[in-house]
């Protein structure tokens, strides 16, 4: 590089689709507020979708129906405890009816972090009571949900192992087969991963997993809506969802548990939810989030086609125009929605701060640690340690379109031509 930039590295074809020319006002289409940086008119563009996404009017509609009408104590004998009780049951039916389960395997809880650790930590305290010694195993790219709560099983006197995943996708069978030789009483592979999209073969763990008579439990926060989810053709034995990764509210999920399996309750109170997640329950957060799941399993085949064709094309735009760009979790069998890139010689943090400035929301994430930037466990589990490299993570939703990607390329471009760039270490 002749002045160690990374405009020096710029192709500068001008391949971005529909624009005539890069420098030029690209179209632009109005997700989300309007700002003014610099005095330069901005078009902010959400491409953060598997961090949370915006509630639907279905959803809020729905809520709002509980929060302004029947916001009873749905444990209260009046009408208005039973008029919300029968709002929660007709909740627990849909999302029941929607993902193949019986009603009573439905348990509504507080997030896919909660989901996560009242199944691993519930099981763990279940094998306890019964005189058993719980074992935990993970993948190694799972939210860190499943894998603090599986180190957990550990502080608390049992074990925990892990399971590689390779580049390709594939998991190391023959690793998690020897944890199941071993006694290990809890298998939790994600159905699909949330920094690179890749899915994981979870048909194949569950059948492993039962034939040794151990649990098997998927996190399905980013499946849903995505792929396929169906614990009817699925016989997993626990499964987690949240709402606000499809357009429901922060602070709910569930948490399927299949009748016959066993698993104790975490915290202590009155006997909501038959006693596995005791408080009074939030029937409008439950009401939302069974529209959500309702919806996203309706849309799911179309759009996960119009997700996929978008990724792609923001993908072939982006490997255009940045030289020596990687493609992290680019394997044949991945979520729609979901682009991770890596770009050599940037520094992440201020990459992500150039693109907020720009009007693009994404995530980025370093494949090293750098000052503050955290390390992902994700990226070195599938790659090893990627000196020197910028992890940007673009998720794509219902708000996107063809306009919004095309524009995120060009100011990603544009941003890296004004960074310096960072020399990776001997």
């Amino acid at each position: 590089m002749r002045d160690g930039t990374f405009g020096s590295r710029f192709t500068g074809r001008g391949s971005f689709g529909k624009l005539s020319n890069i420098g030029g006002a690209p179209p632009r289409r109005n997700i989300g507020p309007n700002t003014t940086v610099h005095g330069e008119h901005i078009t902010l563009i959400y491409l953060d979708h598997a961090a949370t996404t915006p509630i639907r009017s279905e959803v809020r509609e729905g809520m709002m129906a509980v929060l302004d009408g029947d916001f009873g104590n749905p444990s209260s004998a009046h009408g208005w405890g039973r008029r919300a009780a029968a709002h929660l049951e007709k909740a627990r039916e849909r999302v029941a009816d929607t993902i193949g389960a019986d009603r009573s395997e439905i348990y509504f809880v507080r997030g896919g972090t909660e989901s996560d650790n009242m199944a691993i930590l519930g099981h763990a305290a279940a094998v306890r009571h019964q005189g058993g010694t719980p074992f935990a195993v993970a993948s190694t790219i799972e939210h860190k949900a499943v894998l603090g709560a599986a180190a957990e099983v550990a502080n608390q006197g049992g074990r925990w192992s892990t399971v590689p995943v390779y580049a390709d996708g594939t998991l190391d069978m023959d690793v998690l087969d020897t944890a199941l030789a071993s006694g290990a009483t809890i298998v939790s592979v994600m159905t699909v991963n949330n920094e690179v999209g890749i899915q994981l073969p979870i048909a194949d763990v569950v059948e492993r997993t039962s034939a040794h008579r151990a649990v098997s439990h998927t996190d399905a926060v980013q499946a849903l809506g995505k792929v396929p989810v169906s614990v009817r053709d699925l016989p997993v034995d626990l499964l987690s969802l949240t709402g606000h990764k499809i357009y429901g509210a922060k602070g709910t999920g569930v948490l399927f548990v299949r009748r016959g399996v066993d698993i104790a309750p975490l915290i202590f109170g009155g006997g909501q939810e038959r006693a596995l997640r005791p408080g009074t329950e939030d029937v409008a957060g439950a009401v939302g989030m069974s529209i959500a799941v309702d919806l996203a399993v309706q849309e799911q085949e179309s759009e996960s086609a119009r997700l996929r064709g978008l990724r792609d094309l923001l993908q072939s735009q982006l490997e255009g125009e940045i030289p020596g760009l990687r493609i992290h979790g680019d394997v044949p069998d991945r979520a729609p929605h979901i682009l991770n890139v890596g770009i050599p010689n940037v520094d992440p943090e201020a990459l992500l701060a150039g693109l907020d400035l720009e009007g693009i929301a994404a995530s980025a994430g370093s494949a090293c640690e750098s000052g503050a930037q955290a390390a992902s466990h994700v990226l070195e589990a599938l790659y090893g340690r990627l000196e020197g490299v910028a992890a940007l993570r673009f998720s794509l939703g219902h708000s996107t379109t063809e306009d919004d990607v095309i524009h995120a390329a060009e100011a990603t471009v544009k941003v890296l031509e004004r960074m310096p760039s960072v020399e990776t270490p001997a």
